[in-house]
């Protein structure tokens, strides 16, 4: 190995690139994706406490009720909706349309929105059923 200096350039990192919508959202939709699995591990700790009895089916309610168990469910419920909506924009692409600057930056702006607003909608009609009406 030679003790030359480097004459050709190094890779570019991410800190000199300007956060644009859709970088963003990549980046988010590989999050939610990673989170989807504790999540997933919290619906099969769930289930397999209905299975084992009434005693440890309401110890594992009594956690998913309490404030912190129900902002990880709405986080969860987030990351879902959120992931899904972010496979829903990479399969446009897919399809070969949406690839306009102005068409890829207005999805990422949607797929924020409206993960956060079915969220939302969803609890609202979750808790409107739990209540009764």
């Amino acid at each position: 190995m030679s003790n030359a200096p480097r004459t050709r350039p190094l890779s570019p990192h991410l800190s000199i690139y300007k956060p644009i919508p859709t970088m963003v959202m990549s980046i988010v939709h590989r999050i939610t994706g990673a989170a989807l699995y504790f999540g997933t591990i919290l619906v099969a700790w769930w289930l397999i406490a209905a299975a084992s009895g009434e005693v440890y089916f309401d110890f594992v309610n009594d956690i998913f009720s309490s404030l912190f168990g129900r902002l990880v469910l709405f986080g969860y419920t987030w990351a879902l909706v959120h992931h899904m909506l972010g496979g829903i924009r990479h399969f446009i692409w897919d399809l070969g349309k949406g690839f306009d600057k102005d068409v890829t930056t207005k999805m990422a702006w949607a797929t924020l929105a409206g993960s956060i607003v079915l969220t939302v909608l969803i609890w609202i009609i979750g808790y409107s059923v739990r209540m009764g009406g």
